[in-house]
């Protein structure tokens, strides 16, 4: 009969998509597992980390398709470390990074489960350096905000138009169906010309990025066919990205402006 470990849950978070991005801590979390709850970012791959004994149960949502509720997950959680012992909640890039993080540790510690949080690297970071553009450089931008598309009530954040009248470097995520209202914040402080690019499952092998300027962003978006999951940068940093040189190269006309 086997012996069931003291119920506990570990938070893990994978990184940003490319599955040799995940830590050496995660790793060894996910190598003691007795179940793995993992999302639809997650690489499969990852789960060859747990044993081979270990449940593996998909509880993803990607944009518009809900296969989880979050209180479902939640209940599943604390279920499944009663029945089974060490429960690892595997979720992409860092689960405190609008990731819903704090209220699975909420919901978990409220029945007396121990629980453990293994930081992952955020997208928010790592997918802008996978495409060469730093999110802050000496010189250009000394700082940076990373504002979410889409609120719980499914609208815009409102910290966007505090964001976009800085000189900081704005990190977006989940926006890319918020993409022509976050155009129309910029331009409403007269920001048409900066530069914003769009990075498709950045880090991973169908990497795509879209890049121009607020003026034209929607138009190459929509001709690129641009789709979730995605992460939008905005900020003159956009311009350092040696991938994207070619997009940025100044044309000089006779009046000597681009």
């Amino acid at each position: 009969m086997k012996r069931i470990n003291q119920p506990k849950v570990t938070l893990v978070g994978a990184g940003p998509g490319d599955p040799e991005l995940i830590t050496l801590k995660a790793v060894l979390a996910l190598n003691k597992a007795d179940v793995v709850l993992y999302d639809a970012l997650i690489d499969p791959v990852l789960l060859e980390h747990a044993p081979e004994t270990a449940l593996k149960i998909f509880v993803g949502k990607r944009v518009g398709k809900h296969s989880q509720p979050q209180e479902d997950t939640n209940q599943l959680c604390v279920s499944l470390a009663k029945k089974h012992g060490h429960v690892v909640r595997l979720k992409g890039g860092d689960p405190f990074v609008f990731g819903r993080g704090s209220e699975e540790i909420e919901y978990i510690e409220a029945f007396g489960i121990s629980t453990e949080m293994i930081p992952g690297i955020t997208s928010a970071i790592a997918v802008p350096a996978s495409a060469g553009i730093p999110v802050t450089k000496r010189g250009i931008s000394e700082s940076f905000w990373v504002v979410t598309g889409t609120t719980s009530a499914g609208e815009l954040s409102r910290d966007l138009a505090l964001a976009a009248q800085s000189t900081a470097t704005v990190v977006v995520l989940m926006g890319t169906r918020k993409l022509a209202e976050i155009s129309r914040v910029y331009s409403k402080f007269g920001k048409a010309d900066l530069p914003i690019a769009i990075i498709q499952s950045g880090t991973t092998r169908e990497e795509k990025i879209v890049a121009g300027y607020i003026s034209d962003i929607e138009q190459k978006a929509t001709e690129a066919k641009v789709e979730a999951p995605a992460i939008i940068i905005i900020g003159e940093v956009v311009r350092e990205s040696m991938k994207l040189a070619e997009v940025y190269r100044e044309v000089v006309t006779v009046a000597g402006r681009r």
